[in-house]
Formats: C-alpha cells, sequence, structure tokens
C-alpha cells in the first residue's frame, strides 16, 4: 500500500444511527472515547465481512474518530470505503450488544490462531497477566481492554474519511497495513464542523499555495526534505529574518557564523553523539598519512557546541555577561522518508538560533527577557495566542546523567517561568538531553497548535567543552547557557505562515506589494514610472505589461494574492495617479502617486497585518 491517502467522498445517509445522552456515570468525554472505540470494533467486523482471509492489526479511537489496521488480500479503494461504511450503518442499525470478558491466554490463542498480529499482542499482553481482556458483538470478537457503549445503537455520527499506509507497531521493518480512517463526534453538527475545518486546512495546505503562488519547490535529484526556495519565497524569508535580526539587535544579541561542518570529537565531547547520532549526517573524513581514515566531520544539526567554542575563544568576565550569539545557519538532521512533510518536516532547517552565555543568579531576569522576545514576534504576526508547556525528563529517555545538574536547572527554569507569571504544564520525558526546556505552542487563524519556539537551560554542555568565566570572587567558573530559538526554523515557520495567511501575505511579508497594471499599451509608460518611484521607497511593485486584457490581469494579480493592485488608464495618465484595488475587492479610486507611496510605506514599516 503506498504512503499516498485518499478521500473517500461518502455522504451521510439518513440512516445514521443517532448519539445517547451518555449515562450518569460517564462523562460525555469518555463516552465520546467509548462511541469512537466501539466504532473501531465495528469497522473491524464489516472489513473481515468483505474479505474473510484478511488479517487485523488494531484499533484504537483518536482525537477526532478512530481508525483500524488491515492486512487484505489487495489495496481498497474509494469504492470500498463506500461499502463498508454502508455496511456498518446497518449493522449498528441491529443493536448488537458489546460484551466484554477475561479469558485465558491460551483460550485467546485459540480464538485468535488464524490472527499473527493478534498472537504477537498476546505474547505481549500474556506476560502482565493469566487473563486477556475480549470484547464480542454479533459474530466478531477482538481482543480488548475494554471501554465501549452498551451496543452499537448508541455509535454517534460518523464517516470514513481515507486509507493510509503504515506499518505494524511503526516499525518500517515490518509489514505494511492498510489502515482505515473514520471521524466521529457526538453530534451530526460537529461532524460537519469538523469537516468544514478539513475543507478550510486544504483549502490552506502550504503546499499546493507554495507552488501555486511558485514560492518553493522540490527536487528528487536534489533530495527529499530539502527545500528549495523560488525568487517569491526567499523574499518571504528574507522579511522574517529582518524582523527578528532587528529585535535582536535591539536587545543586545550579536551575530556569529560558524558554518556548516564540524568534527566529530566536537560533536563527542558535547554529548551529540552519545544522544543524537541517529539523526546526524556524517560529512566526511580527514585521510591520514597512511592513507587511512583519520577525523570524521559531521554536518552540523545544531549549533550549540560551535558557539561554545566561540565562548571559548576569549576568556570572558562575569561583568560581559549576558553574551548573546546569535547565528542563521542551515542545520541537517536525517527525517525518515515517511515523516518528510512539506516546510514543516524537512532535512536541512535554518534557525533563527542563540545561545546566551549568563551567570546562575541572571538566569530569571534572561528567560523573562526571552519571553517578551517572544510575545512581541509572535504579536507582530498576528499569530498573539499561545502557551508554554515545561518539558523535563523522565524515564526511558536519553537523558545526560548529571543529577545535580538536572536538579538545579529544572528548579531555575520552573522559578524562572513563575516569576514571569507564565502559565505552563508540565511534560515529563520530553526534556532535551542536556536540560529542561520550555516549549511554545503558537495557535494559528485555524485553532491549530504549533510547538515553535523553544526556551532550555543548559548546565552540562558548557561543562563538558569547558567554558568559563572570571566571577566577581576572581574564581573560574561555569556559565549556565540559554538555548533559544524563535521562529523554530525558518522553513517550517514559513509554511506555518503560508496556511495562517492561506498565501495572503500582509504586505510587509508579501513578495510583491503592489503591481500596476495598464489598460492598454499606450498607459506602459506610467505604469513604468509609478512602479519605478514606489521601488525607490523601497516597495516590491511591479508591473503587467502582458497581452492580456485589463480583467484579466486583475484576476492574476488576485490569483497570485497581491495586496494591490494599481490600475492605470488615460484618466489616470492625465492625472498622474492610479486607482487602486485593495485585495479582497475593495475599490479606493483614483489616488496621487505620492499618497499610495505614503500609504504603502506605513503599512510596511508599520508591519502591519492586514491592508488599509
Amino acid at each position: 500500500m503506498a504512503e499516498d491517502e485518499f478521500d473517500a467522498g461518502v455522504a451521510l445517509d439518513d440512516g445514521e444511527p443517532s448519539g445517547i445522552a451518555s449515562p450518569n456515570e460517564v462523562d460525555e468525554a469518555e463516552w465520546l472515547h467509548r462511541m469512537r472505540h466501539s466504532a473501531a470494533h465495528v469497522l473491524a467486523q464489516v472489513v473481515l465481512q468483505m474479505f474473510p482471509e484478511g488479517k487485523i492489526g488494531i484499533g484504537p479511537p483518536i482525537d477526532s474518530g478512530f481508525y483500524y489496521d488491515f492486512d487484505l488480500p489487495r489495496p481498497l479503494t474509494p469504492e470500498d470505503l463506500s461499502e463498508i461504511q454502508k455496511r456498518m450503518r446497518k449493522e449498528m442499525r441491529r443493536n448488537h450488544r458489546f460484551i466484554w470478558e477475561e479469558i485465558s491466554v491460551d483460550e485467546a490463542r485459540e480464538r485468535f490462531h488464524d490472527q499473527p498480529f493478534k498472537q504477537e499482542l498476546i505474547d505481549q499482553f500474556s506476560d502482565d497477566s493469566a487473563e486477556l481482556g475480549i470484547c464480542t458483538h454479533a459474530e466478531f470478537t477482538d481482543l480488548c481492554r475494554g471501554g465501549h457503549v452498551e451496543s452499537t445503537r448508541q455509535i454517534g455520527p460518523f464517516r470514513l474519511t481515507n486509507v493510509a499506509g503504515a506499518y505494524w507497531r511503526g516499525d518500517e521493518k515490518r509489514p505494511q497495513l492498510q489502515r482505515v480512517y473514520g471521524a466521529l463526534f457526538a453530534t451530526r453538527e460537529e461532524l460537519d464542523a469538523h469537516f468544514a475545518r478539513i475543507e478550510e486546512a486544504q483549502r490552506r495546505d502550504h503546499r499546493r499555495l507554495g507552488r501555486d503562488l511558485e514560492l518553493f519547490a522540490f527536487s528528487e535529484l536534489v533530495g527529499a526534505g530539502v527545500p528549495l526556495l523560488l525568487p517569491d519565497g526567499a523574499i518571504v524569508r528574507q522579511e522574517m529574518e529582518r524582523l527578528i535580526r532587528e529585535l535582536q539587535e535591539a536587545r543586545g544579541y550579536q551575530e556569529v557564523w560558524t558554518g556548516h561542518v564540524a568534527r566529530g570529537e566536537l560533536f563527542r565531547r558535547s554529548g551529540h553523539l552519545e544522544n543524537y547520532s541517529d539523526v546526524m549526517y556524517p560529512a566526511m573524513h580527514e585521510h591520514n598519512e597512511d592513507g587511512g581514515d583519520g577525523d570524521a566531520y559531521f554536518l552540523k544539526p545544531m549549533n550549540c557546541p560551535v558557539h561554545m567554542t566561540l565562548y571559548n575563544n576569549t576568556l570572558h568576565s562575569y561583568r560581559e555577561l549576558p553574551l548573546r550569539y546569535a547565528e542563521y545557519t542551515t542545520l541537517y538532521r536525517f527525517e525518515k522518508s515517511g515523516q518528510l512533510s512539506g516546510l514543516t518536516r524537512v532535512r536541512s532547517l535554518t534557525q533563527d538560533d542563540c545561545h546566551i552565555f549568563i551567570t546562575p543568579e541572571q538566569i530569571s531576569e534572561e528567560v523573562s527577557r526571552v519571553l517578551e522576545l517572544v510575545q512581541t514576534l509572535f504579536e507582530t504576526y498576528g499569530m498573539p495566542n499561545f502557551r508554554y508547556e515545561l518539558s523535563l525528563p523522565g524515564e526511558g529517555g536519553k537523558f545526560v546523567d548529571d543529577p545535580d545538574a538536572w536538579s538545579f536547572a529544572v528548579r531555575a527554569l520552573r522559578d524562572a517561568l513563575d516569576r514571569a507569571g507564565i502559565d505552563y504544564v508540565e511534560q515529563e520525558g520530553e526534556a532535551a538531553f542536556y536540560g529542561p526546556k520550555a516549549d511554545l505552542f503558537v495557535s494559528d487563524v485555524m485553532g491549530r497548535e504549533w510547538q515553535l519556539s523553544t526556551i532550555q537551560l543548559d548546565l552540562i554542555q558548557p561543562a563538558r567543552l569547558g567554558c568559563v568565566y572570571v566571577a566577581d570572587d576572581g574564581e573560574r567558573r561555569t556559565p549556565v547557557v540559554i538555548h533559544r530559538a524563535i521562529h523554530g526554523s525558518f522553513e517550517r515557520f514559513l509554511g506555518i505562515l503560508i496556511e495562517h495567511y492561506a498565501g495572503a501575505f500582509p504586505l510587509w511579508l508579501a513578495p510583491i506589494q503592489a503591481r500596476c497594471i495598464p489598460i492598454a499599451d499606450r498607459h506602459l509608460d506610467w505604469a513604468h514610472e509609478v512602479a519605478a518611484d514606489m521601488r525607490t521607497a523601497g516597495l516590491r511593485v511591479d508591473v503587467d505589461d502582458g497581452n492580456e486584457r485589463m480583467q484579466a490581469k486583475i484576476r492574476n494579480g488576485q490569483r497570485r494574492k497581491i495586496p494591490y493592485l494599481l490600475v492605470i488608464g488615460d484618466r489616470e495618465v492625465e492625472a498622474r495617479s492610479a486607482a487602486v484595488r485593495v485585495r479582497g475587492g475593495d475599490d479606493l479610486g483614483a489616488m496621487q502617486v505620492d499618497e499610495i507611496r505614503q500609504m504603502l510605506t506605513e503599512l510596511k514599516d508599520s508591519r502591519a497585518i492586514k491592508p488599509a
């Protein structure tokens, strides 16, 4: 089964089983969870009716519905999905009761003797218990820990959505199964709203808009996960960089540059080879005089150890701290091909990366400064809704074994967030391998959350790499390092911005801020004069001098989502003006060139979110 997904496009019919009020002892969220779990069982029942030789995997409830994994004799088609959905509704109307019970491991092995994936699960679960749970409705039985509605008629409104490839247990070395997804909500209104959101997300999909607006491209020849920015996409990125540079320069950051490769020995000392090597690209080996391999070099997956090497170039006094190194270098991290997704999951990424060297006493104040910078940046983009998570070490993760350093760092970062009045939730097991971090989750215009900024506290790498400063008592001490990225990566954030604005960037970000549209060839000279005048003021303005009629040129400008169209005909040439049309349809009428220039310049300089 290919990784591609298809949408069944199946409409809900009049025979939709209706949801009922949940029992008093079960809250609404739990009842919805049970409906979704129950629907997954009905899905598996129906698929085995259609493919008796099929093998079944797992079928859990998920945030928007449910899914089930199958090993089937052929790929499912949209027509199959329509038939499966029809049969599911029929089974639900039959009001089959769900019956849960526990049976012995031996009986479970016998019941699922022809289901190899279930046999594997039985082997796993039998290590912890002599009995296993099963749930039966109609002729279908599944391994199950419980959590169902009472009968199939109680399952709420649903719709099967798509089929995708999924490796068994998420392991690419195991069989690839067909995963059938369904959406299910407590009411028809909620289900309809869910699909309206999906339709809007498809309209805003940055991969489609990036192609249509000629912002970026990918090439199989260059390689998967390596985005190539076209001129207009590069302009947007330059504006993003210009914004963060201005904000950082005003707050005492210094820009550095450290290239793209570094010796493996650096990453060994920092701890990255031990904890991060699975995503690091080896670059090359030096050759010894005897022809053998010498030092290994790696493409940089992050800047922190190199910035600490820069810090060590000079012996610093406590009076110099905080010392803030900023860099915009492209980094390289291996992501599995199935995880790549447009600009939001890539293998080459450019961070607005910074490492701040401070004394322990400066932690709280400096974290507050970073938090203020974060707020300013996202408010500028018109994305003021965000929340924080405090990511802590936990069981089973790759964390450097230094309990004292961890204890201090966790306490210090938690205290800094508290002093800044930040609300946050704690997440164990999500810390960086060298320290705790505060992760920022930003909501876009559709209410989707994206993990973007991160503020990480590190006492371990600077000690490993020999970073010191001379304290006020003359002693040499190890600085604390704050690792900090605000956009995260420019590539990922560009993808998010495209979807947030649906490709209609505010004027300050727009690749083309205004376009002059001459109605006839005799208006070309004035159109070019207007554009040249605008460009001298630092505005990005071009001229559509093609052969199409005016209305076609206007449609082309609207398709490219250009904020302002300046239409020029006989009256405008005579009055030395232009008729101004705002993206979205507003017609401001004829305006003098200096008025237009002043209006656009003010919008650009203020970084206004919407055109006037």
